[in-house]
């Protein structure tokens, strides 16, 4: 009987983004994914890469952001990470849930897609703590001038004019599967959901659509509706005929969808061992095999932070 010497967690992570600088680790502020890696290294004595199905921007906050991580720690239920993690981690990140994922899940490259929505605050006097996690617009716009406009966002299109112009992406063709707006629970909500998203792309689309709603249109041009604008940029991808982008603070990532099986298999061997996210999908001389099996030892123990002692 053989055995891997590392198994594959899948979390699913809940965060406020108002004090950090985005998912993803950088130099100069404070992420997500850097306190979790250091949550991980205080339970391992090395620091697991942590991947995630999107990485948000600095301020937007995230429900349902799922991610993964490898581990050599064998002998415990996959959910005993789930306290064992919240104790170590600030108290604005959460861990929901997790459970053992098949050793070739990314949570990134597995996804079928991401869904995010942004919350609106209407009025000119607005509590102090629902502004931490909503846009406070004065007035009340028309629902059906917006659902008419963002039923155009609908199936694959160019968002070149939609998005950051820092935006590295070779190609700007998205492919967008919903998009909504609606009252819930005396919020507005927007609903979008696509197989990717590209940098700053949708707080650019609400942005633009609550600017053309409200009769804004770009400087010295004639304003059309706001669906006739939106059919324009997509067509040209004129970034000069968006509106201002929305604020961080309403944009949550607030869920992710997988395909039944991983899409690249054998890619857990080369993630597990190095940590590496190629960007691209594309290996170098990464090896494709499993995964190294090794056979079983005599069981030892060894204390882990916020567990306790585990067989090995």
């Amino acid at each position: 009987m053989t055995r891997r010497t590392r198994r594959n967690i899948r979390l699913v992570v809940a965060y406020d983004g108002t004090g950090y600088g985005g998912w993803q680790r950088q130099k100069n502020a404070p992420s997500v994914q850097a306190a979790l890696e250091a949550a991980l290294a205080k339970m391992h004595g090395s620091s697991p890469p942590v991947f995630a199905a999107g990485r948000t921007d600095a301020g937007v906050h995230a429900q349902g952001q799922v991610a993964n991580f490898y581990t050599d720690i064998l002998s415990i239920p996959a959910g005993r990470f789930v306290p064992a993690l919240n104790k170590l981690l600030p108290r604005d990140i959460r861990v929901m849930s997790a459970a053992e994922a098949p050793f070739d899940f990314h949570s990134r490259f597995d996804a079928r897609l991401r869904r995010y929505r942004y919350f609106f605050v209407i009025g000119r006097t607005v509590g102090p703590f629902a502004l931490r996690t909503a846009w406070q617009i004065p007035h009340s716009p028309d629902l059906r001038v917006l659902n008419g406009a963002a039923s155009l966002l609908l199936g694959e299109n160019d968002f070149t004019a939609l998005c950051s112009a820092r935006d590295p992406s070779p190609s700007k063709r998205r492919r967008v599967l919903e998009a909504s707006f609606r009252w819930e629970g005396g919020l507005l909500v927007f609903e979008i959901a696509a197989n990717a998203f590209l940098l700053r792309m949708v707080r650019s689309i609400v942005g633009s659509l609550i600017h053309w709603e409200a009769g804004g249109g770009p400087s010295g041009r004639p304003t059309g509706t706001a669906a006739e604008t939106l059919r324009l940029a997509l067509k040209t991808g004129d970034r000069g005929l968006a509106g201002p982008t929305a604020p961080a603070q309403g944009l949550f990532f607030w869920n992710a969808e997988y395909y039944d099986q991983p899409r690249r298999p054998g890619r857990g061997a080369y993630w597990s061992r190095r940590g590496y996210e190629d960007p691209q999908g594309e290996g170098g001389d990464e090896p494709t095999e499993p995964g190294p099996l090794i056979p079983p030892t005599a069981p030892a123990l060894r204390l882990v932070p916020g567990i306790g002692k585990v067989e090995e």
